[in-house]
């Protein structure tokens, strides 16, 4: 039997959190120290540990199928292979920064100014779509401290919680755009391998929509019971049992988590009491 071969980075936040995905996909990886491959015991998948830039083209070359790599990698080496699924983790900005002290008001103050970057291609057709053209200088690792030694004016790389821009006495000017982790796919699959892709999208699904849900329970009385069942829509319409004590009733629904708080203030508004939330671990549509 065929088996789908995926790539994931070889180390860091992005490689962990792409593993804890297949395990709560149910897939079992036998992970050794300083592995470059390994088996899954329980699924037909292959695991390779690969650095996030050379996975574009590892998938061109059909060496690996399907891979998880930021989406700010796929923007930039891998513009034309496809994004299968958005997986809300490893989340981060694409931003130009400057110096502290640095005037700036527009993307026109970088004109003649050098740019330091590991996203040349990125960085060119954003200021192309500007009616700009950038000086760039392209370095690869460390991009934060090129203005401190008098390498750059500026700077195009990840921000996550800005830290390591405040370290190095830098600010954000501009968002290029917002990145997270995705999982994309070589340009052809054999048949027998999209199968496999199907059944892991399935298993994905079901762990991204439960981990982006919560389960409620609450009591409601039955005189504004239209009203709060308005506001639980549930994956198809919420659970509505009655209680022992006449004019209440039990009601069980879904919501996204996004929205909990405001929908909780909403449920008490309106007269819901004993409110639990308990967390989802996969939701099977």
């Amino acid at each position: 039997m065929s088996k789908l071969k995926i790539a994931v980075q070889k180390s860091g936040r992005l490689n962990e959190e792409s593993l804890d995905l297949l395990k709560n996909c149910g897939i079992s990886i036998d992970n050794g120290k300083d592995q470059l491959k390994a088996e899954a015991r329980n699924f037909p998948m292959e695991v390779l540990y690969l650095r996030n830039g050379d996975i574009p083209q590892y998938l061109r070359d059909g060496i690996v199928d399907i891979a998880i790599l930021g989406e700010n990698t796929l923007i930039e080496k891998g513009s034309d292979l496809p994004i299968v699924e958005r997986l809300g983790f490893s989340k981060c900005k694409v931003s130009i920064a400057v110096p502290k002290n640095a005037e700036y008001n527009s993307i026109k103050d970088l004109r003649g100014k050098k740019i330091a970057t590991s996203y040349p291609n990125t960085v060119n057709q954003f200021f192309e779509k500007k009616g700009e053209k950038a000086d760039i200088h392209v370095i690869n690792g460390s991009v934060e401290i090129a203005p401190n030694i008098g390498l750059s004016h500026a700077i195009v790389d990840i921000v996550s919680s800005g830290s390591t821009l405040f370290k190095n006495n830098l600010k954000e000017v501009e968002v290029l755009f917002k990145s997270e982790a995705v999982l994309t796919s070589a340009l052809e699959l054999t048949e027998e391998k999209q199968v496999i892709l199907d059944k892991l999208l399935f298993r994905m699904k079901s762990v991204l929509k439960g981990k982006n849900s919560k389960y409620v329970l609450l009591n409601a009385p039955n005189d504004r019971l239209d009203e709060i069942v308005s506001l639980l829509p549930g994956m198809k319409s919420p659970t509505v049992l009655p209680l022992a004590q006449e004019g209440w009733s039990s009601v069980h629904s879904v919501i996204n988590k996004n929205d909990f708080w405001e929908v909780i203030d909403e449920l008490k508004a309106n007269g819901a009491e004993g409110i639990l939330v308990c967390p989802i671990e996969k939701m099977v549509l």
